[in-house]
């Protein structure tokens, strides 16, 4: 996302990850795990996962964050969730926990890319990388893993690209 650099980029980054804090959750809260990288050494640490197609973009991004989720998310549920004990829906089942973390985890993400959008921010949400090597870069030792990264910053509109077309309300909804 080549463009001007400007501070507000990286100051808008707390509202984009606390704002989706009053987003509508499923019943399962979910602690959102991300990194936000803006120092050329964290990009160069990120670099080697990155599909060729995405590396000169996300390079030149003033922020890149690394969407995640916590596959452990259970464990702060009893203060998250508080009013009722769910943790034995999660604990000891390791597949429904991380199913519900990725799916759970994706939401908050979504809820990231209106706050930055909200804030004026341009965002690139891309997800050619290699997980593995962004997860043993920047999540080792913990139950973190990524799931999608996302270019933020303020893009020079000659180089944005055009909306792509989508679909039409009546294409992919039905009311039964």
């Amino acid at each position: 996302m080549p463009g001007r650099t400007d501070r507000r980029e990286t100051t808008h980054c707390a509202p984009c990850t606390r704002w989706p804090r009053w987003a509508p959750p499923p019943s399962t809260p979910l602690r959102r795990a991300s990194s936000s990288l803006r120092t050329q050494e964290a990009k160069e640490r990120l670099k080697p996962a990155l599909n060729p197609g995405n590396v000169d973009k996300t390079m030149a991004a003033p922020v890149t964050a690394i969407i995640g989720f916590d596959t452990r998310f259970f464990e702060h549920l009893p203060r998250l969730f508080p009013h009722k004990d769910v943790k034995g829906n999660f604990d000891g089942k390791p597949e429904h926990a991380e199913k519900t973390a990725f799916r759970n985890g994706t939401l908050q993400g979504a809820y990231f890319i209106i706050a930055a959008r909200a804030l004026g921010l341009d965002v690139g949400p891309l997800s050619g990388f290699d997980n593995a090597k962004v997860d043993e870069a920047f999540f080792a030792g913990t139950p973190v893993k990524s799931n999608f990264l996302c270019n933020l910053g303020y893009g020079d509109p000659e180089g944005l690209m055009v909306r792509l077309p989508r679909f039409d309300f009546e294409e992919v909804c039905e009311f039964l």
